[in-house]
Order: C-alpha cells, then sequence, then structure tokens
C-alpha cells in the first residue's frame, strides 16, 4: 500500500469532486472523490446538458453499454419531473431497490473514478458514509470497476464494508444488514446486490476485480479496536478526525453539554490516544486542523503516515462548491468576518454538524424557517420498525405530520435541516422540486476556515489545489 503524506478530504455532496481528486492524485497524493449523492449529481450533470462532455466520455468506457443507453435516455436533456418523488425521476431506495438505482447509482461512481484516474497513474480514493448505508454495496461495486485504489469510510462504524469488497472483487452477491431501530435481537434487515445480475455476464467478461485498501475515519481509541475486533475484512489503516473537522462530527463522549454559542463542547475524553493507535500497527492519518507544515510534523512525530485535509481544497478552484458561494466565502475570509458554527441539531442524523455561516444560505435562520419541508432524496431517512413489525422510513428533516404519523415525535424534528437537497444546491445542483422552489445552501467547512487566506497570493482571491500542496509540503 502506498503512503501518502496528504490524503485530499471526501467532502460531499460533490464537493470533491473527480476534477479536484484528479489535481491532487496527479500531484503524488492522495485524491479523493465523494461517492455519496453522486446519482443525484450525474442526473443532474446529464439534464443540463452535461457540459464539457466529460459523463459522455467516462459513459463511453462503461463494460455494459446497454446500461448508458438506459440512462441516456432517461436523463440527457430531460427537464420532467417524476410526479411520484418530484426528484428529477430518481427513484429512492427502499428494502425493495430497484434495478434502475441500482444500476444508476454503479454507473454514477464508475463516472467519477473514472474521470478522477484518467491519463494519470496516481491512486485514487472513494469517500461514501456508513450514516447512508443503502447505496454503498452498488457504490462500491461502480467504483471499483473503474479501479478506485482506497475506500474511507465515516459517520459510523462500517464493520460490514471489509468483507463486501472482498466478495465483489469476484463479483459475487453481497448483502448488506440495514441499522434499524426498534429492531429485535434476532432481526436481521437486509439489503441484497448481485452484479451478475444488474450486468448479466459481467464476470466473465472482466474477471477478477482490484480489491481496494479501506480506511476507516474513527474518532476514538475504542472505535479503532471495535473495527479490528469486528469488522468482516482487512483494515489497513484509519483516519482519525478531530472535532473540528468539517461536515458531521462524532458526538461528545457522555452527556452532552453547550456553550454560549448553543454548540457541543468536547472535553478530555474525546482525545485519542496517538501512542495506543500506533501500537495497532496500521498506518493512521490525523484529520481536522491540520493545515500547515507545522501541523504536519507534528502528526508524523507521533508516529502518523500523514494528514487528511478537507476545507483548504473545498475552497480551491478545482472543487466542486458553487462557484459564487466559493468566492462569498473567500471574501469573508480575507475580511475577517467568516464564523462557523458546529450546530447540535441541523442534521437529521443527530451528529453535530459544521454550518458555515454566510448570507443568502439555510444558515440564515429566517430563510431556515421559511423553507418548506420536503423529503423528495431520503439519503438521511432512519429506518424503523413499527409495532406491527413493518419496517418502516423516516426522517426529522421531512413534514413534521408525516414523522408524526410514522410514530415520530414533533421534538425530534425542531431545527433539522434537508442535509441531501441543502448540500446538492451547495454544489451548484438543487433538485428540482414540484412547486418550483429553488433548494438553497448550506455550507459546512471545518475551524480552520478563516486560516484559507494563507493560500492566496498576493493580489489574489482564488487559490489552486497545488497551491495548498505546495504549502502544506514547503
Amino acid at each position: 500500500m502506498d503512503i501518502f503524506k496528504i490524503i485530499q478530504g471526501g467532502m460531499g455532496v460533490a464537493i470533491s469532486d473527480w476534477n479536484l481528486a484528479r489535481a491532487v492524485s496527479m500531484k503524488d497524493q492522495l485524491g479523493v472523490v465523494s461517492g455519496t449523492g453522486i446519482a443525484s449529481v450525474l442526473v443532474s450533470r446529464l439534464r443540463n446538458g452535461d457540459l464539457g462532455d466529460h459523463m459522455r466520455r467516462a459513459l463511453s468506457n462503461f463494460p455494459f453499454q446497454d446500461s448508458i443507453q438506459r440512462i441516456m435516455d432517461r436523463y440527457y436533456n430531460s427537464d420532467d419531473l417524476d410526479e411520484n418523488s418530484g426528484n428529477g425521476n430518481i427513484p429512492m431506495w427502499s428494502l425493495n431497490p430497484s434495478s434502475a438505482i441500482q444500476e444508476l447509482t454503479v454507473v454514477a461512481n464508475f463516472v467519477e473514478v473514472f474521470l478522477a484516474r484518467e491519463k494519470h497513474d496516481g491512486a485514487i480514493g472513494l469517500n461514501l458514509l456508513e450514516k447512508v448505508q443503502m447505496p454503498t454495496m452498488a457504490s462500491l461495486y461502480g467504483a471499483m470497476l473503474a479501479g478506485v485504489t482506497f475506500v474511507i469510510m465515516g459517520a459510523g462504524i462500517p464493520t460490514q464494508v471489509p468483507g463486501i469488497l472482498d466478495d465483489l472483487v469476484n463479483h459475487q452477491p453481497v448483502s448488506y444488514r440495514l441499522d434499524v431501530r426498534d429492531a429485535d435481537a434476532a432481526d436481521d434487515f437486509r439489503l441484497f446486490f448481485d452484479p451478475q445480475q444488474t450486468f448479466p455476464g459481467i464476470s466473465q467478461q472482466l474477471g477478477s476485480l482490484q480489491r481496494p485498501y479501506f480506511l476507516p475515519i474513527i474518532s476514538s481509541n475504542a472505535l479503532a479496536k471495535a473495527m479490528l475486533k469486528r469488522a468482516s475484512g482487512k483494515v489497513d489503516g484509519f483516519i482519525i478526525e478531530a472535532p473540528i473537522a468539517g461536515g458531521h462530527n462524532a458526538p461528545p463522549r457522555g452527556v452532552q453539554q453547550l456553550n454560549e454559542q448553543g454548540e457541543p463542547i468536547y472535553g478530555v475524553k474525546d482525545q485519542v490516544n496517538l501512542e495506543q493507535i500506533a501500537k495497532l500497527g496500521l498506518p493512521f492519518w490525523l484529520a481536522g486542523g491540520y493545515d500547515s507544515p507545522e501541523q504536519i510534523q507534528f502528526a508524523l512525530d507521533a508516529g502518523a503516515a500523514g494528514v487528511q485535509v478537507g476545507t483548504a481544497f473545498a475552497f480551491s478552484n478545482e472543487s466542486g462548491l458553487e462557484s459564487t458561494v466559493k468566492q462569498q466565502i473567500i471574501d469573508q475570509v480575507v475580511e475577517g468576518t467568516i464564523k462557523v458554527r458546529t450546530d447540535p441539531d441541523v442534521s437529521p442524523t443527530g451528529f453535530p454538524f459544521k454550518v458555515t455561516q454566510l448570507t443568502g444560505t439555510l444558515s440564515d435562520a429566517e430563510l431556515f424557517n421559511k423553507r418548506k419541508r420536503l423529503c423528495n432524496i431520503g439519503f438521511l431517512r432512519q429506518l424503523y420498525k413499527s409495532e406491527s413489525g413493518k419496517v418502516i422510513f423516516r426522517c426529522a428533516a421531512e413534514p413534521v405530520d408525516q414523522f408524526v404519523a410514522k410514530g415520530g415525535v414533533e421534538e425530534d424534528t425542531i431545527g433539522k435541516g434537508c442535509l441531501c437537497n441543502n448540500l446538492l444546491a451547495t454544489a451548484g445542483y438543487p433538485q428540482p422540486r414540484k412547486d418550483q422552489v429553488q433548494e438553497l445552501p448550506l455550507v459546512t467547512a471545518g475551524d480552520s476556515l478563516p486560516h484559507i487566506a494563507k493560500y492566496l497570493k498576493a493580489g489574489q482571491r482564488t487559490y489552486s489545489a497545488e497551491d495548498v500542496l505546495d504549502y502544506l509540503l514547503s
């Protein structure tokens, strides 16, 4: 396994896109694409006419062109809506997912990794979230078809993934045990994926695939040990993320306490003992605030192989962040007025979530409260077992009456936002709604956001991924 000093963070949705990952990998570090919500991103790109022809170039290299023809016929330059979902014809995942959504998810991940790997020999990683379980198997398979080198997963304990990777190498059927609240110990609710059923004859056509290395993102020594003990296959290393990193943060250990700004307070119990991690004998990378040569040297001295950096790359020229929003944030950084808040409520997952305070986005309480609730994507829906024994989906960010009708408590909906729609809008892909309302962005970043001006050259208000690497490795 190649050891990289810098791993570029896998920011979703589509912030860590193929263009950014490719730029980093071409400088001999590990570029990472986000697989979260990537099917919706691919469809948005096709519906908008595929500017630059990048999607069609990648699609033409997919080994099953019948699948590509179906996807192109349905989505390319299309502006019609599915009246049932209101989500651009993309079906939502269920316990019995349609062949169309599995096929689309495989293809979308293939496209992103293929483009990231194009015209160079560097390694490429795929970032997924354990909290978003249902697309995982199809996402892994699509990335593996394109030759992905690393799989990185956080937001949970992804013990099932190593074994799934082992089986997908030979195109074998796989299953994923789903987290279902209120389920009995004897219950075993699973989602199934059979590559050869979705793509008949693919094992004979392609032979065995490359098994990517697996790096779970952890936040405690206990979680590292649990992964090694319970994982269904080989764990190749760890990324250790501190709570100052962007996106979702692990909740503080113990009873949650809030500071004067209403943010979770982290203490000694939330610190990782790096000496104990080193004794596990696997390479590890530190994440969250490691954005200077001095911090990188600290990580190396502590036994780390290197660091993972997200926020610095999220605002580079190559990232997928919508350009107007990106420039607005950089301007406020230069002016010294930017702020990042750790919001304990906004994510339907229950995890704290970093929110950049920015006018015109849903960090504005007035705009947040004016948004009409809608659940038309559903990646962060949670599964519950009802009293009748039936598994139901509900999301604390969906319309309150719907949530309550499914057995939820109204109090649990307070302050919850639709990260699915908000983050797609942040990347410039607001999903269509039947009520024609335009979804607004919600920008996430780590606590190091106020410091990204150091990547700017004199007189400039933009910077590249190469500028970030040159500074960090100077």
